[in-house]
């Protein structure tokens, strides 16, 4: 399999911001642990977003100023967050049943494998020596209204994971809406994956040689093109 040039592809930051501009004005949000807590950081100003944390946090507001964190206000990553006028917290059961009501609009979560149907696999491999962590990924990936996967569409040996199917375990069948990677912006349709947007010097053809699964170019697709972020 063929190496990515370096100076082909997004880095994290721009993977994040891309993922704030489709969230729309209103929209109730949970991020995921790990990379996707770094949406909220790229809303567009302006733009009211409602962020949830799954340990009971609804209305977060940015990462607070060295010195000023609280430790009784965390979210979900046990990162110190803010809260925003209007904000609030609440038991962990409440906040479940939230998720599992179908309140939440968009969840952006990682992945190690999503299928050409849209299926999940992202709380464990098959490496043993690394322990599984769901947490609350497998409530997420069926209660939101839409899921958003945030992750580098190769890894780091250089294997593909956009698949044909999962070969790892699932954590939701048919729940993906929506792929942002490194490499390009990719919808989930009934027909299977759709290349929205491409990233700047990368050919559907090298696009293709890096995912199992067939691709298809959207009519409209464009290039992606976010600022320059370091």
């Amino acid at each position: 399999m063929a190496t990515i040039a370096k100076t082909v592809g997004l880095n994290r930051k721009q993977v994040a911001w891309r993922i704030a501009q489709e969230i729309p004005e209103g929209s109730y949000v949970n991020l995921g642990i790990g990379s996707p807590e770094m949406v909220a950081n790229y809303i567009p100003d302006g733009r009211e977003i409602f962020f949830h944390s799954e340990n009971g946090i609804l209305g977060m507001g940015p990462a607070p100023k060295p010195g000023q964190e609280d430790g009784n206000l965390i979210n979900a990553g046990k990162k110190p967050v803010t809260l925003l006028p209007g904000g609030s917290y609440f038991n962990h059961t409440d906040s479940f049943a939230m998720i599992r009501g179908g309140h939440i609009d968009i969840c952006v979560l990682g992945a190690y494998q999503v299928a050409e149907n849209g299926d999940l696999a992202n709380w464990a491999t098959l490496d043993t020596t690394k322990p599984p962590g769901v947490g609350g990924a497998m409530d997420l990936a069926v209660g939101a209204k839409k899921i958003y996967i945030m992750m580098d569409h190769l890894t780091k040996d250089g294997q593909p994971k956009l698949m044909t199917s999962c070969t790892y375990p699932h954590t939701g069948y048919g729940v993906v809406r929506t792929i942002f990677t490194d490499l390009a912006v990719i919808d989930v349709i009934d027909k299977g994956f759709v290349v929205r947007e491409l990233a700047k010097d990368m050919s559907l053809e090298d696009l293709r040689s890096k995912t199992d699964a067939s691709l298809t170019l959207a009519k409209n697709w464009s290039v992606l093109n976010p600022p320059e972020m370091n």
